[in-house]
């Protein structure tokens, strides 16, 4: 039988931004005075250097996952403006609720490194005490919700959230992740009906990414763009340049703000492009150009920050090396603590679920405890 080569069409940034998206930045950082927000430049930086320290992050993460001493890691690579901007316009009495791309929204609440790298190797420190997948992480006590693998689960969870500080009277927004092929799911439908009608104080960010892994965005849905799907929930939605931290910033400052007055949710597409694999379990080379990729370099979020930053005068060479040298210096540091720390006793498998643990797990930790073991944990 003859094979015939599939062809995969080029999906162009000038392709996706067709419409009404609102952007700042252009792609050699200068801004558009119309819509230019005015932020700080302290604060740009900020944004900034959370940015280039997420990406050595994830940089790093993919090379110990090839190396075998992680198992797994899914990151942002591409799409740090969206993630770290969109966190920053969340004020500190707000709630984020990831989906599995966010850790640099984590460690721009506070998350120290350590800690993170803790989760990434599952070790005896692990908050989740190596119970969950690398790279599942959750922060109460700063207000940032737990990752579910399963796309779509967390969008009803945070309208639950949202509806909750509603009825007590507290000005609590929450904002919530997902990628555009999370729309596909049954809790997007639930959770954004279910905010509409409560007017519930929740942020929808859609970060279009270009890829639900394998399945192209336009396969994903007959509507015009993702955020028309907020017309059918009665809340706005928004097209927003999710590589321009100016951008993203000031759309979800401003969704934050409507949240906070009572006047109910909004849907915000983050249109951006994840530049590498869908995960460390990922070949995108097997279902994408890499001329779409190239295509869209120019748009890399972090080159555009810079420019901006260059022409303020905030920014140059030698403060680069500077950070590039720390934010490695720090992730040698915690990699070494976290390989140097064991794994979790086994009783702490039975830990955490009962205030007063039950009969039936009581005998099945002390069978556990009693029986043989592995000579090689792996």
């Amino acid at each position: 039988m003859m094979q015939v080569e599939q062809v995969v069409p080029i999906r162009t940034p000038e392709a996706a931004f067709e419409g009404d998206v609102f952007t700042v930045l252009d792609t050699e950082g200068k801004a558009n005075a119309k819509t230019d927000p005015k932020l700080e430049a302290d604060l740009v930086v900020k944004m900034y250097r959370a940015m280039i320290r997420t990406r050595l992050i994830d940089e790093r993460l993919i090379k110990l996952q090839r190396q075998g001493r992680i198992g797994f890691h899914i990151g942002s690579l591409g799409e740090e403006a969206c993630i770290i901007a969109s966190a920053a316009a969340m004020r500190d009495e707000d709630w984020i609720w990831p989906c599995y791309r966010e850790f640099g929204a984590l460690l721009w609440r506070g998350l120290s490194l350590q800690t993170y790298m803790n989760n990434m190797y599952g070790n005896a420190d692990d908050p989740a005490k190596g119970r969950q997948m690398p790279d599942h992480y959750t922060a109460k006590h700063l207000r940032f919700g737990s990752v579910s693998s399963p796309i779509g689960t967390q969008m009803t969870q945070v309208v639950g959230l949202g509806r909750a500080a509603q009825l007590k009277g507290k000005d609590e927004v929450v904002s919530v992740y997902f990628g555009e092929g999370a729309t596909s799911s049954n809790d997007f439908h639930t959770g954004m009906n279910f905010a509409g009608v409560m007017k519930a104080p929740v942020i929808f960010l859609c970060r279009n990414n270009g890829w639900a892994i394998s399945v192209p965005s336009d396969k994903q849905t007959a509507s015009r763009t993702f955020a028309d799907k907020a017309i059918a929930y009665g809340m706005p939605g928004v097209r927003c340049d999710g590589n321009d931290p100016l951008a993203t910033y000031k759309v979800v400052r401003d969704a934050v703000e409507r949240a906070s007055r009572g006047d109910g949710p909004t849907l915000v597409e983050l249109l951006t492009y994840r530049m590498g694999g869908h995960s460390t379990s990922d070949d995108p080379r097997a279902y994408r150009a890499e001329d779409e990729v190239e295509g869209w370099r120019r748009m890399d979020p972090i080159l555009r920050t810079r420019l901006y930053l260059e022409r303020l005068g905030a920014w140059d060479a030698a403060k680069q090396d500077t950070l590039e040298a720390e934010v490695k210096a720090e992730l040698e540091a915690s990699i070494k603590q976290a390989e140097a720390t064991p794994a979790p006793e086994l009783p702490t498998l039975f830990e955490g679920v009962f205030e007063d643990k039950p009969w039936h797990l009581e005998e099945q930790e002390a069978e556990l405890l009693a029986g043989p073991r592995a000579p090689d944990p792996h």
